[in-house]
């Protein structure tokens, strides 16, 4: 067991002997001059030694004084350190993923959670937008692309590729393609104009239907939108089978008849000059994962 002085008279020796002024150990400790100069007397008379000399205005080591000192002061200096290292908060880093709104929404956000739980340490931010984001601007380190490509100036990787099917809540009944022709067509305009766009009319020409205005119908403007609208059981709707993997597992949704139709590949990219940082690469690892994990 040691033997040692009460603590409080220990820390405002070092603080006075620091400074050399009982005043300036006072301010720093947050107590009056008179506690500093009454904690110091207490520890010289728990010690037997006189720790300072006292004149008018102005305080002295002594021998003894200047032997304590610095054993105290690296002994403070030591528990500062470890506490501060035992309770700073864990700094954390964020990461900025640029997501169509659509594929933010139905596929990302349900999704993120299970990402923070595995990084609790990284701050990912999704940036929806339909804009392709500058990556070398530092305004977000990876994007999820969809498309044919090619990414000039980009590192990119293929996470999967995309195909839309006739989509429908179990409640309007649809069961063959001959249900279309009393069917609501449901619409929404693709960003970027490409005849390879999985539309109805691409569809009902590769399905071999005729008798069906392609054009008739509700649109929308905004994707997720039409996803509502189909659970809502507005009607029947070419949708990635991608986006609405959710609502087919829950049953919300489902394909009545095919045919398939292909979509664009969904690209992984990052700024080739920017530096990979751990961080990021975590967030990378984690989308291949994903994608893994629904193709096996």
């Amino acid at each position: 067991m040691r033997r040692l002085p009460p603590l409080i008279g220990l820390r405002a020796f070092e603080a006075a002997a620091r400074h050399l002024s009982f005043k300036r150990a006072a301010h720093e400790l947050h107590v009056t001059p008179t506690a500093i100069s009454h904690q110091v007397r207490q520890l010289e008379e728990a010690i037997g030694v006189s720790l300072f000399e006292r004149r008018t205005r102005q305080v002295l080591l002594t021998a003894a004084g200047q032997v304590l000192l610095p054993v105290l002061r690296d002994g403070f200096d030591s528990f500062a350190r470890v506490i501060d290292g035992l309770s700073r908060t864990p700094r954390h880093t964020v990461v900025t993923l640029s997501a169509t709104p659509a594929f933010a929404a139905k596929w990302l956000v349900p999704r993120i959670a299970a990402f923070r739980t595995a990084r609790p340490d990284i701050d990912l931010t999704l940036l929806a937008t339909l804009e392709a984001v500058d990556l070398g601007s530092g305004v977000a380190d990876l994007a999820l692309r969809y498309g044919p490509g090619p990414y000039p100036d980009l590192i990119a990787e293929t996470l999967t590729v995309d195909r839309f099917a006739p989509v429908a809540s179990p409640r309007l009944g649809i069961k063959k393609t001959g249900d279309l022709q009393s069917a609501t067509l449901l619409h929404f305009d693709w960003y970027r104009r490409d005849s390879r766009n999985p539309t109805w009319r691409r569809w009902l020409k590769i399905a071999g239907i005729d008798g069906i205005d392609a054009r008739a119908g509700l649109r929308f403007t905004d994707e997720t939108h039409a996803i509502q609208a189909t659970v809502a059981g507005a009607g029947i709707a070419l949708h990635s089978l991608l986006l609405v993997s959710d609502e087919l597992a829950q049953g919300t949704l489902e394909v009545p008849f095919g045919p398939e139709l292909e979509g664009f590949s969904l690209h992984l990219v990052r700024g080739r000059d920017r530096p990979l940082s751990e961080p990021v690469e975590a967030v990378q690892a984690w989308l291949r994962t994903q994608f893994t994990g629904a193709r096996q």
